[in-house]
């Protein structure tokens, strides 16, 4: 499984004005210690802390835009702990040249006035003022930084232990940790594009550009290669694992479960030969017996790839394997789907697909059923047939917009129980806030490709974090 080659970088500075300290006894103490409290807040297993304490003078901030260059972080969070010149804070962002979150947080939610009035000395008033004073040069920061043409985005609220600021500042975190999995992502390209799909075919470049990463581009006559390579022993290896992920049915015929194990370790190995974290495929095999028998028996290889981290789109849709891998990363899954049809009767939308799914979030132990044709593709073989699991679900499309930039496409809905088409495919029943006809009718105007991504959970929140990092749209249905 491809793993990100370093830990996610957050740089961490806060700031203050260098000409307080011998006014005001303890404030710059004090600030700091505001400053180590972010940063316990925001430190978590897989996330390096890079903290340039705090800011006060244009030299200080130099030095600190110097180091997190020169430690790569990945995104930077400003703690504004008091007032400070905007001087003080644009080289540091503009010598990181990464995304910049800031924090406008006080020390709680309100000046204890009757306390603060008592203090009887106004040098002392005035230094407690301005441990609270975070909101002061927010304005200033925000004028330098878009007279810079730097994007900015913010929190706010207070240090206290149950603000909900913290699960704020969690996904950035998050959302970061998924742009920084998807710059190093590998994603490797099997075969070509199903004749006539206009609306998935796609820019490559585009999609480097956006999100960066890889695309390897793969033969199939390698991966057959590597099959006729397999040893027995990996074979029952991979027959054991079959059937303790799989619910096998009982009219599924042994050699087909064979030429699918084989497959499976030769596709395993291709993952590891090209440190692929991700992988678009179709072919068609016609006119080699060879081809056609390695991708007519590919399901379940990647079905288990899936389950594991290494997201598999079909009828290579490379923007769906961009939005699975990004739905994988924030920990919710994220299946290849498409409509099936509508009931309106109890207003929802079923969909599925043929091919693999994720099987980590299915709603029971998802069946292997064996089919007498791949419809509108060549050949037969065995096949995935599995629901999401029911409860609150996302649905992420990777969209085209109309100067060729990817943007997200998401909605928000439901899972639901109820009949499904047992045809040995992935699908499912969706109930949407908006209804089933509204919603159709809303996400089809976006002009989508056919295929989304669904994870389990709502996380458009987590999303629209990271279309700002990573400067694209989001457009929300629901």
């Amino acid at each position: 499984m491809n793993t990100a080659t370093r830990p996610l970088r957050v740089g961490l500075f806060g700031i203050g004005l260098e000409a307080y300290w011998p006014q005001f006894a303890g404030l710059k103490e004090r600030l700091e210690g505001y400053v180590a409290c972010v940063a316990a807040k925001l430190a978590r297993p897989g996330v390096e802390i890079c903290n340039a304490g705090l800011v006060d003078s244009p030299g200080r901030a130099a030095e600190a835009g110097g180091l997190f260059r020169r430690s790569e972080v990945d995104v930077v969070f400003l703690h504004v702990t008091t007032y400070a010149l905007s001087s003080t804070v644009l080289p540091v962002v503009q010598r990181a040249k990464v995304p910049v979150v800031i924090m406008n947080l006080q020390p709680g939610d309100a000046i204890d006035y009757d306390t603060f009035n008592k203090l009887g000395n106004r040098t002392k008033m005035t230094g407690d003022w301005l441990a609270w004073c975070s909101a002061c040069p927010v304005p200033e920061i925000a004028n330098a930084f878009k007279r810079a043409r730097i994007d900015f985005h913010q929190v706010t609220g207070t240090l206290q232990e149950a603000d909900p600021v913290w699960n704020e500042l969690d996904e950035w975190i998050e959302a970061a940790r998924v742009a920084h999995t998807m710059f190093q992502n590998r994603l490797g390209l099997l075969g070509h594009y199903y004749n006539g799909m206009l609306d998935i075919y796609t820019d490559l470049t585009a999609q480097l550009a956006c999100f960066g990463g890889h695309m390897e581009i793969l033969e199939v006559e390698e991966l057959a290669s590597i099959r006729r390579d397999v040893p027995e022993s990996a074979v029952e290896s991979k027959l054991a694992e079959f059937r303790e992920a799989f619910d096998i049915q009982p009219d599924v015929p042994g050699e087909e479960l064979v030429r699918a194990a084989r497959t499976a370790v030769a596709l395993d190995r291709l993952v590891d030969k090209h440190h692929l974290g991700s992988m678009a495929y179709y072919h068609m095999g016609t006119g080699s017996g060879e081809n056609e028998d390695v991708m007519t028996s590919v399901i379940l290889g990647n079905s288990l790839l899936t389950g594991r981290g290494v997201p598999v789109a079909g009828e290579y849709e490379v923007k769906n394997a961009q939005a699975m891998k990004i739905m994988d990363t924030f920990g919710v899954g994220g299946s290849f789907t498409e409509y099936y049809a509508a009931d309106f009767r109890e207003d929802i939308v079923l969909l599925g697909h043929d091919g693999p799914g994720h099987i980590k979030i299915a709603s029971s132990k998802t069946k292997v059923r064996p089919l007498d044709v791949y419809h509108g593709k060549v050949g037969r073989g065995l096949s995935v047939e599995m629901s999401v699991r029911h409860g609150p679900v996302t649905l992420l499309s990777v969209i085209e917009g109309a100067n060729g930039r990817p943007e997200f496409l998401v909605a928000e809905g439901e899972s639901v129980p109820g009949p499904i088409l047992q045809i040995g495919n992935t699908n499912s029943r969706y109930r949407f806030p908006v209804g089933a006809k509204a919603f159709m009718e809303q996400w089809n105007a976006h002009g989508p490709a056919h295929h989304c991504a669904i994870g389990v959970g709502h996380i458009s929140r987590k999303l629209k974090k990271l279309a700002a990092l990573l400067g694209i749209e989001m457009r929300t249905v629901c």
